[in-house]
Parts: structure tokens; C-alpha cells; sequence
């Protein structure tokens, strides 16, 4: 039986629906000028929730709390419904006397027309126990016209595209559309029991046990390192910060191929994207290249390798060349566009690490425009915490930092140097600064003062050199943040020549393959 009949006519709906919102069939070319369809829609559910509602205040607490007025196919149903959870969110009783007041002067109700019309509501439901199932209908029926809107717009894009577009932009925005619709429209995980709570931190601490360096996440490559963080964990964002020369890139892809190419035992190893932004894929494959072959990359790019050094750059290349290790030098990607490689990535051959190089370089999530930097920067760090929550994977994303640290005396970063925004700070579960005091004191050689004897001045600058060999081919990793961990600061070692980091060890003592 069909409730509410009378409330359709009321409405000047009759049973037909022949009135009902209806669009062109832009998708199907074959349909005549007058074809049309309807949008998909149940008004007797809407009805029914409600009507349930009125009756039975308690009843918003059992469906889904997703739901919202916009959700509602009647523009007056989701002003209904908008009204009455707010008076029951404030302790108030939401009924036809008390909802009375806030539609009255309404152009649809006239001589008290909306207190009857709620009053019918309550008297026509069919069941108060089916709310929740009325709840749920009304809101798939709100993601079905929404993906009718998205299909639309795909073909009007497609139809008429846009000279600055190309079509695989139309897609990937169309894409991004999609997955926004998903994931509004997936239920939320809602409150876990305790015993689920424990039985997923037990696992991972099993993980850790069983593991050779105790690690539950992905191995940054460096001992000190990990046993400060327990590895790259999923779902973290890690951010990686530095002024420019500090070597963040080349940590990060130390870091990044590590992880896709371990021997070590215990560690295993999983295919990684490396979006680089800055640098072209050629580029940053060969510092990787220099890296692992041991050849000065200058020589690389120059030609000037003996016999020796090409035969192992040919070795290191073959080694190489199947490592699960994807790059995307795309400039300008949006970090929308960034998440549906990585989830196509994910989809086709699997994902355990994303890098990002860097996060100042990536622009706004697609049909977001920000007021100003700051916005924007905030926007794209919220996005890049929740694409390592959705994919479930460490997401390693770069950063630059302020040119206030150049004032001080102690240029060692501290978190107030984040660049442009704080949101980077409060969104990532780690920060990491890669500082080498090398770098500085290079540029600070001591010059004679006219007033200070030869010996004053070569006491100040043995006391300078002695400085800098201590500072010779180290560099520092600042855990500046950790959600589930200490802070510290990991020393080091870095081949300028090779852009390499490793261990603080003499690398002769390490075994085969480590």
C-alpha cells in the first residue's frame, strides 16, 4: 500500500509522479528532444522517517548519522528534518505544536496548513522500527541523483572541453568527483569495541617483535633511525623539511628505495610512488643511480667515466631496473590527482610508501580555490593525512622551510620554521628536519681581522677547521614530532658526492648486501 496519497495531492503529486524533477538525457544520444527522466527518488520514505521522527523523538539516534537535509529529494522534507534535529540535539521536543513556529508565514502552508500536514506525517507511518531502513533509502537515493549530476557533468565536459583541459585532466577530475562521492557516501567505521582496539595493537606488536630491526612499519634504511621511530608506519604522514642543500631529496629517496628494494632480514620490501615535483624523473634516477653504483653523479651527467665506473653503473642500472619503484614527474599535479594515481597504483600492483617531493609545489585539491597560500597549504596537508588513511599506506611528503632560520645563529630548524603554515605541524603524525652543519661552516671561513695577530687568527682558525672535520660528511635527522614515539635527533653519515646517507658506521664493517 502507498501512504500519504492524500499528502501527494496536497502537494499537487499525484501518484503518477508525471511532475516530478525531471532532466534531458544528455547522456543518450539517441533519445529525441522531448525524452526525459526521472530523478531517482522515494517521497513515501521520506514520509515515513519523518513521521517516525515525530512519534518518536529516540528515533534519530538510531539511523544513520549521515543523513542530512540536502539529502531529502522535497526541499520542505530536509527543512523538516533540518529543524527538528537541531531542537533535538538542544534536549527540545520536536512534535507538530513545537515545530509549528518555525514555518509559520511560509509561502507552502497557508491558515495553518503545516501543523495538519505534520499531523498526517505522524499519523501515516507504517512503522517506527523501519526508520532506519527509510533512513538509508533516502540517502542512497541522494547518491544515485548525484551520480546522475556527475555523469552530466563528465559528458558536458567531454562535449564541450575547455581549450586549457586536456581529456585526461577531464578524467582525473572526474575521477576525483567520484571518489568524493564514495567517500562520503562509505559508513565510518563508528565506535570500535576495546577487544578490537587491543587486537590490532597486540598484532602490531608482534610484528615488531618478530622483526630483526623490531620494526612495525616500512625501514627508513638507517639503523638510528628506526629504532627512534619504529620504521615509516601506515596511514602516517611523515614530513620531511629542510632549507635548500640540506639533501631532503636525497634522503627521501634513500628512504623511498630502501623500502622497495631491502635486503636486509626481517624487512620487507613494497612497491613505492615517488612523486617528484621538482626534480624530472632522469634526474632523480640518476642520484640514484650515482647512489647505489658509487660514480660521482657530475660524472655521470658529463660522460666522464673510466672503464671501471661504467661497468658499475651497468651493474647497478640492471640490479635496478626491476625494483617495484614508480616515479610521476607530472609538474603541477593537484594533490587530488596525486591520490587517484596512487589508488590506481594501489588497485593495479599494490602501494606500501608515497613520497612526495614537495608539498609546496602541489596545488589544491580539484574544485577547491583557496582565499589565500595558507588556505591552500592547509587544504593540501589535510588531503595528504587523509590519502595515508585511505590507502593505508606511509605518505612521506617534503617540505621547504622559512628563510627565518638563516637569521639565527643556530640554524638547526625547530617546528616554528614550517613554511606558510602551521596546519603541516598539526596535521602530520611525524616531522623530520635534515640538517648538516657542514654546509654552514663551509660558507663561514674565517677571514684575518687587521686587529688580531697572526697567532690569534691561527688559533681561531685551527679551532675552525678542527670544527668542520667534525662536521665532515654528517648530517642530523630532527624528530622534531612523533605522535606515537620520543623525539630526538639521529646522526648520520652523507657522501656529498653521491648524495648518499647511511649509518654513522664504517660501512666496511657491514655485511654483504646490508
Amino acid at each position: 500500500m502507498r501512504p500519504f496519497p492524500e499528502l501527494l495531492v496536497r502537494w499537487g503529486m499525484s501518484e503518477d509522479t508525471s511532475n516530478i524533477e525531471t532532466f534531458p538525457r544528455a547522456a543518450d544520444p539517441s533519445a529525441g528532444l522531448g525524452a526525459t527522466r526521472q530523478m531517482p527518488n522515494n517521497l513515501p520514505a521520506e514520509q515515513n522517517l519523518l513521521g517516525a521522527l515525530l512519534l518518536d523523538n529516540d528515533v534519530m539516534e538510531r539511523i544513520d548519522d549521515r543523513l542530512r537535509a540536502e539529502h531529502f529529494y522535497d526541499p520542505l522534507h530536509g527543512r523538516i528534518f533540518s529543524t527538528m534535529m537541531r531542537l533535538i540535539d538542544r534536549g527540545q521536543l520536536a512534535n507538530p505544536v513545537t515545530l509549528k513556529s518555525f514555518f509559520s508565514g511560509s509561502d507552502e502552508f497557508q491558515d495553518g496548513g503545516i501543523e495538519e500536514y505534520l499531523g498526517e506525517l505522524a499519523d501515516g507511518v507504517i512503522s517506527i522500527a523501519q526508520a532506519p531502513d527509510y533512513a538509508q533509502t533516502i540517502y542512497e537515493t541522494h547518491l544515485r541523483r548525484e551520480l546522475i549530476r556527475i555523469g552530466d557533468e563528465v559528458v558536458n565536459d567531454a562535449s564541450h572541453p575547455d581549450v586549457d583541459l586536456t581529456a585526461t585532466t577531464q578524467i582525473e577530475t572526474a575521477e576525483a568527483k567520484l571518489f568524493q562521492l564514495a567517500e562520503t557516501g562509505e559508513a565510518g567505521a563508528g565506535l570500535k569495541g576495546f577487544d578490537s582496539v587491543m587486537a590490532a595493537a597486540i598484532n602490531q606488536a608482534n610484528i615488531a617483535r618478530k622483526s630483526d630491526g623490531n620494526l612495525s612499519g616500512y625501514s627508513t634504511g638507517l639503523t638510528d633511525l628506526n629504532n627512534l621511530m619504529g620504521g615509516l608506519h601506515k596511514s602516517d604522514l611523515v614530513i620531511l623539511a629542510g632549507r635548500p642543500a640540506m639533501g631532503k631529496s636525497a634522503l627521501a629517496a634513500t628512504m623511498g628505495f630502501h623500502t622497495a628494494t631491502t635486503t636486509r632480514t626481517g624487512e620487507v620490501a613494497a612497491p613505492v610512488a615517488f612523486f617528484s615535483l621538482e626534480m624530472a624523473a632522469e634526474q632523480l634516477g640518476t642520484r640514484i643511480l650515482s647512489e647505489r653504483a658509487r660514480v660521482d653523479s657530475n660524472s655521470i651527467r658529463q660522460g666522464q667515466l673510466d672503464g671501471e665506473e661504467f661497468d658499475r653503473l651497468v651493474e647497478a642500472s640492471n640490479d635496478l631496473s626491476t625494483a617495484p619503484f614508480y616515479i610521476d614527474d607530472t609538474p603541477s599535479l593537484s594533490v587530488s590527482q596525486v591520490a587517484s594515481r596512487a589508488r590506481r597504483m594501489k588497485r593495479m600492483g599494490g602501494l606500501g610508501l608515497i613520497i612526495v617531493d614537495y608539498l609546496q609545489l602541489l596545488a589544491a585539491q580539484l574544485g577547491v580555490r583557496p582565499e589565500n597560500r595558507v588556505q591552500e597549504i592547509s587544504n593540501i596537508s589535510r588531503a595528504l593525512k587523509g590519502m595515508a588513511k585511505e590507502l593505508d599506506v606511509p605518505v612521506l611528503a617534503l617540505s621547504q622551510l622559512s628563510r627565518a632560520v638563516e637569521q639565527r645563529e643556530d640554524k638547526r630548524p625547530t617546528l616554528a620554521d614550517l613554511r606558510e603554515s602551521g596546519s603541516i605541524e598539526q596535521d602530520a603524525d611525524v616531522v623530520l628536519f635534515v640538517y648538516r652543519e657542514e654546509y654552514y661552516l663551509s660558507k663561514k671561513e674565517p677571514e684575518r681581522d687587521l686587529r688580531e695577530s697572526e697567532e690569534q687568527f691561527n688559533i681561531r682558525n685551527d679551532a675552525y677547521m678542527a670544527k668542520l672535520q667534525a662536521a665532515e660528511n654528517k648530517a642530523e635527522i630532527i624528530v622534531a614530532k612523533q605522535r606515537h614515539g620520543p623525539t630526538g635527533v639521529v646522526n648520520v653519515h652523507f657522501e656529498k658526492r653521491f648524495t648518499h646517507f647511511s649509518d654513522l658506521t664504517d660501512t666496511g664493517s657491514l655485511p654483504e648486501g646490508f
